[in-house]
């Protein structure tokens, strides 16, 4: 499930992320974190153009 692709996160944001994690009753960090990137990922495929996209990128505060 966690395949060969890395991402680097800060370590203040990794232990709120493993903390967290732990709280709500996911298996590891990586777990929690596949899940909000999948949740967050689902937003946007419901968009049917690459400009609803960006807008709602920018309502998420993820671009300016």
């Amino acid at each position: 499930m966690f395949g060969g692709n890395k991402v680097t996160i800060d370590k203040p944001l990794w232990e709120k992320i493993k903390k967290y994690a732990s709280i709500a009753g996911y298996a590891s960090a990586e777990e929690f974190v596949l899940y909000a990137l999948e949740k967050e990922m689902a937003i946007l495929e419901e968009a049917d153009s690459d400009e609803e996209i960006k807008k709602k990128l920018k309502g998420l505060g993820y671009i300016s």
